[in-house]
């Protein structure tokens, strides 16, 4: 059982309530419930030696970080496979620490917003440097490395684009994508007018003149979509992180952002456990989100532009994801068959 998993079911009576949305009420309720029969059970059972056995369910909840690394690979896959041969850029949208309260009181609204003010701002500043057809992935995180509340946007980006009249593609510059002042600017001006419309959310007294948005070459983009896959599905700490758990305190291990040395970060177990679980996302708000060339709809045309570039060196067609497939298991009795699910029986 996870190390995490295992500390919020000893301390979730003692945990404060007051501080609880019910969104984290109900992550705390599955991922205490997970693999321990609460959920119910499936029964598998041999095609030869008819030997059988019950499982307890999974909670399937997104922030478990039990049962949640298929979906990961599975992302990956699909991303993989739109990955175009050109150059990509990671471009990320911070909100300033003034407006991170916004997070904790209106965390849907927020997130939203962030949304659509960040994907207005790279489709504008792409039909403006080249008037032809790109596409971004944005991948919403709420935390810094210390797990603190820290909102900010990630958003893969190919330097390349296409024109759909002419049928031609152009590969980008490799070193440059658009400015980050010019970002950074607009960013700031989208986000306050849209808060500034919004019929819930509202300005603080003082908001920064400057806002951070940072642009960097990640390569063919594959290291950039493995690093942000770690963190969509598999729950905001890894267990491996969490070392130490004594005299009511735990300590867990992190990465410095400015001298990206190992350093360490030790909390109350309650604390700790509200640490982590303010990034419960609200229900129903989806954390990964394609757009132009990159969306599921623009597939026969992310093919097209594969199919031209094959006289690239080292490019081949994607492969297609493989379809899911049930899970099997082979049988600790005869070990030959393979057993497969039957059922699945839940408490009443």
């Amino acid at each position: 059982m996870s190390t995490f998993i295992q500390l919020l079911q000893q301390h979730t009576e003692t945990m404060p309530t007051h501080s609880m949305t019910p969104d984290i009420a109900r992550a705390i309720s599955a991922m205490t419930r997970c693999r321990t029969g609460a959920l119910g059970q499936s029964q598998w059972a041999c095609q030869g030696c008819h030997y059988d056995e019950r499982t307890p369910l999974s909670c399937g909840h997104r922030h478990c970080p039990q049962c949640q690394h298929p979906n990961t690979v599975q992302w990956l896959e699909r991303q993989t496979t739109k990955l175009l041969p050109t150059t990509y850029f990671m471009v990320t949208f911070t909100l300033p620490a003034t407006l991170r309260h916004l997070a904790h009181m209106q965390a849907k609204s927020l997130y939203a917003l962030m949304f659509s003010v960040a994907a207005s701002v790279l489709k504008d500043f792409a039909q403006r440097k080249h008037g032809a057809d790109s596409g971004f992935t944005l991948v919403l995180h709420t935390h810094n490395r210390r797990r603190d509340m820290h909102p900010h946007l990630h958003a893969i980006v190919p330097a390349g684009f296409y024109h759909p009249t002419r049928k031609q593609w152009h590969k980008g510059n490799k070193q440059y994508l658009y400015p980050h002042a010019a970002l950074a600017s607009v960013w700031r001006a989208r986000v306050l007018a849209a808060i500034n419309a919004h019929p819930v959310l509202s300005l603080p007294l003082s908001v920064p003149k400057t806002w951070v948005v940072d642009c960097r070459a990640v390569g063919r983009g594959l290291p950039a979509l493995k690093y942000l896959s770690r963190y969509l599905y598999r729950g905001v700490l890894p267990d491996k992180d969490i070392i130490d758990i004594s005299d009511h305190q735990v300590t867990f291990r992190y990465t410095d952002s400015q001298t990206n040395q190992s350093a360490t970060r030790s909390l109350p177990t309650n604390q700790f456990l509200m640490l982590i679980l303010q990034h419960v996302l609200p229900k129903g708000l989806q954390r990964v989100r394609d757009y132009g060339l990159l969306h599921g709809s623009a597939k026969h045309k992310r093919y097209h532009i594969q199919r031209i570039l094959l006289h690239m060196a080292h490019h081949t067609l994607p492969v297609e994801t493989a379809p899911e497939q049930h899970t099997t298991r082979c049988c600790p009795t005869c070990g030959e068959r393979l057993m497969v699910c039957v059922g699945v029986t839940r408490p009443r």
